[in-house]
């Protein structure tokens, strides 16, 4: 049986000021930093990581040299950019609450990552999803059996993949609301079968001093 933990980078600036981020080269706020430290060290005292993976993305790579720090020896990460956020193209950095004026079709309590519009230089939803189903599929190939690999991502990443995973409706949760920054989410493989164990872990919390 083998496992892998699912988690969303430290807060950024755009997180806290509401902005689209995408792909976008943020990031991490204080906060963001001492999140991921947190999150490291209770990730090292809880399970046995064998290897990393992570999105590609600025703030993402921060999170994960923050978590590492924090942490006794870890593997050394490898970056995919299979594992980014949906790409937003041209809606990158704006606030939500703008983009959202543009779309009013668009129920502004949903999560932007279920906006329905393509834009320019971005991606679909549908082209979002195909990709980060494919990149799933990397992460199973590349953890062995017995091992645990922890991913280091985005919220719209885990949204999907944890629509694939369970009977919840895609659609249904792109729109929801994100998970918390630095929450670890368990999944075990036994075989083909994939199991969730433990959604959006914050324990580490604890730990941090404000």
């Amino acid at each position: 049986m083998s496992r892998i933990l699912l988690t969303r980078h430290g807060e950024t600036p755009w997180n806290r000021e509401g902005r689209i981020q995408g792909w976008a080269a943020t990031g991490l706020t204080e906060r963001g930093r001492r999140e991921a430290s947190a999150m490291g060290a209770w990730v090292d005292d809880t399970y046995d990581v064998d290897r990393i993976l992570a999105s590609d993305s600025e703030r993402t790579r921060r999170t994960t040299a923050n978590l590492r720090d924090a942490a006794g020896p870890l593997p050394e990460p490898a970056f995919d950019a299979t594992l980014r956020e949906r790409g937003f193209g041209v809606y990158q950095g704006f606030l939500v609450e703008d983009l959202f004026e543009r779309y009013p079709e668009h129920d502004p309590s949903h999560s932007v990552s279920a906006l329905p519009a393509d834009p320019d230089h971005g991606e679909s939803v549908a082209a979002f999803c195909e990709r980060v189903t494919s990149a799933w599929d990397s992460v199973r190939a590349a953890t062995d059996p017995g091992e645990t690999t922890l991913v280091v991502t985005h919220g719209g990443v885990i949204k999907v993949l944890l629509a694939e995973l369970t009977d919840r409706d895609r659609d249904a949760a792109l729109a929801a609301h994100s998970h918390d920054n630095c929450a670890v989410t368990e999944i075990r493989l036994d075989g083909a079968d994939s199991t969730l164990v433990a959604e959006e872990q914050t324990d580490w919390r604890e730990t941090v001093d404000w």
